[in-house]
């Protein structure tokens, strides 16, 4: 019988807030404020969507998220939600910029944040937006710095990468560096290998959002191999794109020694937890395969060392070692 993917402890590197909502909050919410309801998008074989039609849908679960409340529960349930897949620490990557509006600033938003953090176990990275102006990202950057004593572990970037270069956002990532916090920008999911290079190049990335158009390019492979920059790596989230599907890609990323971290994105768009995203591992990798890919997840957090080491025994123990 095959072992139970639940029971394998692990880290959720690479999950939204306002993805990381159960529908019942997203449809509670939006009632609450009198929005519209999440327009449909169905995830079905073969169908290929384009983004504009999930931004749409995120746009949409987005402003329903109106208040510090509001951010606690999403927050709260997030962690709730992946603990039953055997989760056991969560990094939430935050736009600010969205919620500020409501929250009155971002940091605000990011105060709200840390509070629905405290004593869960999850992190909190802050984002910008691929599209944004090179100058917002450098605030939000600094906002990252400035609270990273009160518990915010990185900055990122978020969105479609098309919409901006990655050179024009080194000196918001020159910043984090400085201050040693993670850096992982979304990268290579629709533009190519070199991509992935000049995250991994120009911005110091420590990991990287999804990343498997990697492959194209052996250096590039060999590159993140050599610095060990984990891929945060979300199954689900490719086909519905028609980008580079995670299974065929896989092995043979980790057979040239990238790490591989396997994380959700956005449930609420793709409708896929944790254990999911596992099960779809499983058409090509081993139990132990799959052990190394959550201890990877776990390496490659920002989780507390004696959180890392309680959950890497946990591996161990799922393999009956």
């Amino acid at each position: 019988m095959p072992r139970d993917l639940r029971a394998l402890p692990k880290a959720n590197l690479h999950l939204h807030l306002t993805g990381s909502m159960r529908p019942s909050t997203a449809a509670e919410l939006a009632a609450h404020y009198d929005l519209p309801p999440l327009p449909a998008v169905p995830i079905e074989p073969g169908v290929v969507h384009g983004w504009d039609a999930f931004q749409a849908r995120y746009d949409t679960a987005r402003a329903a998220v109106r208040s510090s409340d509001d951010i606690a529960r999403v927050v709260r349930e997030a962690v709730e939600q992946d603990g039953a897949d055997g989760v056991g620490w969560t990094e939430l990557q935050v736009d600010p910029t969205a919620y500020a509006g409501w929250l009155g600033s971002l940091e605000a938003v990011v105060e709200a944040l840390l509070d629905a953090a405290r004593d869960l176990p999850v992190g909190v990275i802050l984002a910008a937006s691929w599209g944004a102006d090179p100058e917002h990202a450098e605030r939000i950057a600094r906002i990252a710095v400035k609270y990273a004593p009160e518990g915010v572990l990185g900055f990122g970037l978020s969105n479609d990468e098309r919409r901006g270069q990655v050179r024009a956002f080194v000196p918001a990532f020159r910043l984090v560096a400085e201050a040693g916090l993670a850096r992982v920008p979304h990268a290579g999911f629709y533009a190519g290998a070199w991509h992935v290079r000049e995250c991994v190049e120009l911005l110091g990335a420590t990991r990287i959002g999804h990343g498997l158009t990697a492959i194209q390019d052996p250096s590039v492979v060999a590159l993140l191999a050599e610095r060990q920059v984990a891929l945060e790596v979300c199954p689900t989230s490719y086909p519905p794109f028609g980008v580079t599907p995670a299974p065929e890609v896989l092995p043979a990323l980790l057979a040239d020694g990238v790490p591989v971290a396997l994380a959700t994105d956005d449930p609420l768009l793709f409708g896929v937890g944790m254990v999911g995203q596992y099960e779809v591992a499983r058409q090509v990798c081993s139990d132990a395969g799959l052990a190394a890919i959550a201890a990877t997840s776990v390496r490659a957090s920002n989780a507390p060392d004696l959180l890392k080491r309680r959950l890497l025994d946990g591996i161990q123990s799922w393999l009956g070692e």
